[in-house]
């Protein structure tokens, strides 16, 4: 004889986590806000270094990724977490560069380009739609 428990299962649907790489600490303060307030988990950090630092540490599902960075840039950056992790989504954000860094992007394995500036809705439109792109993989 089984005995039925009374514990139940209960499924919630959270967005997905994120990672917010910028060298600019009041957008990656911002943003990082912003994403909460609509269900993501999100983390932030200044660098590409610190980047790679983190997903060695944490599992994300996506990272929007500042290209213009003193050091290790994004476009650098990227390149490492496709061949470390290459099932995270990465998403390019640039306040400059154009269309040749995006096309750059994009042939290191980036999910989309954006250009700053860029409104809040399109980059949490674009995180979902990467997050579940890369649910399917």
């Amino acid at each position: 004889m089984t005995e039925k428990s009374n514990s139940q299962i209960a499924l919630v649907r959270t967005g997905p986590s994120v990672l917010v790489v910028d060298d600019e600490q009041d957008f990656v303060e911002t943003l990082v806000k912003r994403l909460e307030r609509r269900g993501f988990k999100v983390t932030g950090v200044g660098s590409g270094k610190d980047a790679l630092l983190m997903l060695g540490e944490t599992s994300f599902d996506v990272v929007i990724l500042d290209v213009m960075m003193p050091g290790m840039d994004g476009i650098e950056t990227l390149r490492e977490i496709k061949l470390a992790w290459p099932k995270t989504q990465v998403i390019l954000l640039s306040g400059h560069g154009g269309e040749e860094m995006g096309l750059r992007g994009m042939a290191y394995g980036a999910y989309s380009y954006l250009l700053k500036p860029v409104s809040l809705k399109i980059v949490v439109e674009t995180a979902y739609m990467a997050f579940e792109e890369g649910g399917l993989r």
